[in-house]
Parts: structure tokens; C-alpha cells; sequence
């Protein structure tokens, strides 16, 4: 089963993950990494996890009390018997769970991705073969420069200037493509004279 690619925002809600092993040591950082409030609960959890700021640890044995207003859930432990009755207390509660490798008890999947600033690039196989996806995460990785995510602000920076300069989905596209085309073919943000221009040269009026 194909999953559909829905990109969610994570900034400042509250995550849990059950489980304080390796992998819920590489759950939690994913979470942290767009700005969840993660919760890691376990009897005994890695000292990795502790160190991580910003990161509650939570050393108990699970319970079903502890489901409660969580933006998604990770079952990450090594008990596959406790990650599908993780799953299906979410689930009752519509709840977006994930149970580390055990896809029929997941709601959402981890996909492999990169990310640089706000530009993310995700890959799946729909829990089929996850070599895959990292294969396909490798041959994206050389494209996805820090030039990549510093040109996705400079363009949503000037999203409104170009709209006021143009009338029509052809002509802005055309703009973003040029001054795309110019960063990558210069290995560096343009100028803003040379947005300025590239603006004047595609647009309707003379931008401010």
C-alpha cells in the first residue's frame, strides 16, 4: 500500500515516544528536528536522550493513562506485543501512531528525508524496503545544498513583490525560475539588484 505524502506541521506539539532505546533515540531526533515537543517515556531510557534539550523523559513503565492529547505517538520499543497495544489505544483515540517495523500497527511512516531550512525531501516505499528509500534519500543528497534552503527563503521573502509585479501563474513561475537558474548557475543567493532586474525584465511594472 502506497501512503500519501502529506507533510505536517510540528512545531510545538506534543509528541511522545515509547521507548527510551536507539531508535527512540533516532525517532525523538527526527521529531526534534522540526520543532516538536517530544516526551520520551521508558523504564530505562539512553543517556543520548536525557542530554537532548528541550526533550521531557518520562522513566516509567508505560500505561494506557498515558495516552492523551498527543499531536502523534512512535511505539519504539522492543516489545512488538506493547507497540501494537500503543497502536491500538491511538487509534481509538485518532490518535497518528507509528510502531517501529511493525507496519500493520502504523497510521503514518517515518519516511527517509532530507532538509535544509525549510526545503524537506522525503522518500518512501510505503514500509516495503526502507533500502530504498535511502538509496533514493543518496542519489537526492548532492542536490540538497545549504544553497537549496537559503534560496527557499529568498524566494518566499519576495513572494508578494513578485505578485504585485505580475499578472499571470506564467509570469511569476517564470521569474522564480530565472532566479533559480542564476543561484545555482553562480553557486550563491543573487543580488538583490539582480532579483531587482530579473523582476523589471519579467514583470508588468517596476517593482519597489
Amino acid at each position: 500500500m502506497s501512503y500519501f505524502p502529506m507533510f505536517v506541521e510540528l512545531k510545538n506539539q506534543p509528541c511522545l515516544v515509547v521507548g527510551g532505546g536507539n531508535v527512540a533515540l533516532r525517532k525523538a531526533m527526527a521529531l526534534k528536528d522540526f520543532g516538536a515537543k517530544v516526551t520520551v517515556e521508558a523504564p530505562a531510557i539512553l543517556t543520548e536522550i536525557k542530554e537532548m534539550e528541550g526533550v521531557i523523559c518520562l522513566e516509567k513503565e508505560f500505561t494506557a493513562d498515558d495516552i492523551a492529547e498527543w499531536s502523534l505517538v512512535v511505539a519504539a520499543t522492543d516489545d512488538a506485543v506493547l507497540n501494537s497495544q500503543v497502536s491500538q489505544l491511538c487509534r481509538n483515540k485518532k490518535i497518528p501512531v507509528n510502531a517501529v517495523d511493525q507496519i500493520e500497527d502504523c497510521s503514518f511512516i517515518f519516511p527517509a528525508y532530507l532538509k535544509e531550512g525549510e526545503v524537506v525531501a522525503a522518500f518512501s516505499s510505503g514500509g516495503q524496503s526502507p533500502s530504498i528509500a535511502q538509496y533514493l534519500k543518496s542519489q537526492m543528497k548532492p542536490a540538497m545544498t545549504p544553497l537549496i534552503g537559503e534560496l527557499a527563503g529568498c524566494l518566499g521573502n519576495i513572494r508578494e513583490i513578485v505578485k504585485q509585479c505580475t499578472q499571470s501563474e506564467y509570469d511569476r513561475k517564470k521569474i522564480y525560475q530565472e532566479i533559480l537558474k542564476l543561484a545555482l548557475d553562480k553557486d550563491a543567493l543573487p543580488s538583490k539588484e539582480e532579483i531587482r532586474k530579473t523582476i523589471q525584465q519579467e514583470g508588468s511594472p517596476t517593482p519597489p
